[in-house]
């Protein structure tokens, strides 16, 4: 197992685990979220690229759109 830390609280992963598995297993739409690892963004398109490490600080939220 590898430990990470999501939006402040510890988790417990399966090595090989990506952002995009990570967020599908979260409670909000993936859609809903833009993400970070390590304090840089991650486009949802390259989630399923991104390969979770040991130690990795992970924060979700919700992006802000206005004009």
């Amino acid at each position: 197992m590898i430990a990470v830390t999501v939006n402040g609280e510890r988790r417990e992963l399966a090595p090989g685990t990506t952002l995009a598995d990570l967020v599908a297993s979260l409670e909000q739409a993936p859609q809903a979220l833009a993400t970070a690892v390590n304090g840089d963004f991650v486009a949802r398109e390259a989630r399923a690229q991104c390969v979770l490490k040991d130690g990795d600080a992970v924060f979700t939220f919700q992006p802000i759109t206005g004009g």
